[in-house]
């Protein structure tokens, strides 16, 4: 099962994410659930990067993915960013919705 924790301030916006583990739908190179998922956290950090100019702190190993925003004040590029992640959670839970058994979300208040 691929676990995906949303970090979050208290004021509910986000920090960053983390996604670990694989979801075990199909065969390793078949499984849409996982190419799915790697898809959109991959994407988003892309764009993130590309579309405001904020870099990520990222981490890539095998099975799992960590990005954090990194601290800054509250501009507009990082409201920015808030929106693209905001819209990975949208991405996020439609594949939940869909492949539920294979993909769990949690919020992280931190």
């Amino acid at each position: 099962m691929i676990i995906v924790s949303i970090l979050r301030r208290k004021d509910n916006g986000i920090t960053g994410f983390e996604v670990e583990g694989h979801a075990g739908y199909a065969k390793a190179g078949e499984d849409i659930v996982c190419a799915g998922v790697s898809a959109v956290t991959v994407g988003t950090v892309n764009s993130i990067e590309a579309l405001t100019g904020i870099v990520m702190d990222s981490r890539m190993k095998n099975g799992f993915l960590s990005a954090d925003l990194p601290a800054t004040a509250r501009t507009e590029a990082e409201e920015q960013a808030q929106l693209l992640l905001a819209s990975l959670v949208v991405m996020l839970k439609s594949i939940e919705e869909s492949y539920g058994k294979y993909i769990q979300i949690q919020d992280v208040i931190i």
